[in-house]
């Protein structure tokens, strides 16, 4: 008896784990709704969860930026 190889159990789970890898990456949304074949919103409504992940990855960058920028600055850095 031979078994088939279960590698997704629907058959968009492969789709949908590639292009949850990409915003997962940083890639942006736009550009992954278009190689997807989807709208902006399509994209939106079903990849809420790591839109919301790279949201709050991007506002703890610009978290630590701004931190970075309000230290005082050595005498012996940058002039």
């Amino acid at each position: 008896m031979c078994r088939a190889l279960e590698l997704a159990k629907r058959p968009y789970d492969l789709r949908h784990a590639g292009i949850s890898f990409w915003l997962a990456t940083g890639v942006d949304p736009a550009e992954c709704a278009r190689r997807a074949g989807q709208s902006i919103q399509v994209l939106f409504r079903y990849y809420a969860t790591f839109l919301a992940e790279a949201r709050n990855h991007a506002n703890n960058l610009i978290g630590q930026s701004m931190r970075w920028w309000e230290e005082p600055m050595d005498e012996t850095e940058g002039v």
